[in-house]
């Protein structure tokens, strides 16, 4: 019994697998592969690419390039011509289009003395209209209608007539002696007149009548000067060159006919 009892107490075996275990041979295993290395096209392959690009390709490639700088002029052509041409016609181009404005840039001003002012009087059409003002020329080429001959302002081509600007006598004025001007805004000395006041009085209006005659024909005067100044039609070219000690070299002007008759007599205030 006890033997019996023995083997009964003895652990079991464990049971093995239904399914049994395959074991691949060694032979049938994949073998890892080495990488691959890229093949390198010849020199004759990559001769073949090189001719697959044909010639009507590049030609049509440069047809594309020229067809599209074309438009593009025609396009920025009329944009800055303001609708008057697709093919840069302008009759007036802008100043930075023209080559004479570059070259006068790269010169700097010219100094003109009035004699070589006066052959740019637009006798001659060969060569630029100017005009002068307060001692500074300008090209005024763009309006030869108006400043060359037979226009209505010709009398202040060639010259520096700041006078006449101010006096607006344009063929008696031509010139930039501004002496005597002021008297133009001056009133009239009358005895019956200048009695109401002493002459501390009167010597005190005068004064006050001198500085507000002074400062009108300054304003005038800088008017016509902005006006060539601010002009984008007219072109600074430089300045008139005086001889020494002008204008004392020469008497002072009287008043022009249509600038003295503008003068009025003193009033009395209150009899207005």
């Amino acid at each position: 019994m006890a033997d019996s009892d023995a083997s009964v107490r003895r652990r079991k075996p464990e049971p093995k697998s239904s399914t049994p275990e395959v074991v691949e041979p060694e032979d049938d295993k994949p073998k890892p592969q080495p990488p691959q290395k890229s093949k390198k096209k010849s020199a004759k392959s990559r001769l073949e690419d090189d001719e697959s690009y044909s010639t009507l390709n590049l030609s049509l490639d440069i047809f594309r390039v020229l067809t599209f700088l074309f438009l593009a002029s025609c396009g920025l052509s009329y944009l800055i011509s303001s609708g008057e041409t697709f093919f840069w016609g302008m009759s007036n181009p802008p100043k930075y289009l023209r080559a004479d404005w570059w070259a006068k840039q790269w010169r700097g001003p010219i100094y003109l003395t009035p004699a070589a002012l006066a052959a740019h009087d637009g006798s001659d059409p060969s060569i630029p209209l100017y005009l002068a003002i307060n001692g500074t020329i300008y090209d005024v080429s763009a309006n030869r209608r108006t400043y060359g001959p037979g226009g209505s302002y010709h009398f202040f081509a060639g010259c520096d007539a700041a006078r006449a600007f101010v006096t607006g006598c344009f063929a008696e004025d031509r010139t930039a002696d501004m002496r005597g001007v002021a008297d133009m805004f001056l009133p009239l000395d009358d005895p019956a007149v200048d009695k109401h006041w002493s002459k501390a009085e009167l010597a005190e209006i005068k004064k006050r009548e001198r500085e507000e005659a002074d400062r009108k024909v300054q304003d005038a005067l800088a008017h016509w000067v902005n006006f060539f100044k601010n002009n984008p039609k007219y072109e600074f070219v430089g300045y008139v060159k005086q001889e020494e000690g002008w204008p004392g070299t020469e008497p002072v002007r009287p008043l022009c006919e249509a600038a003295a008759k503008g003068r009025k007599k003193r009033v009395v205030p209150g009899q207005e």
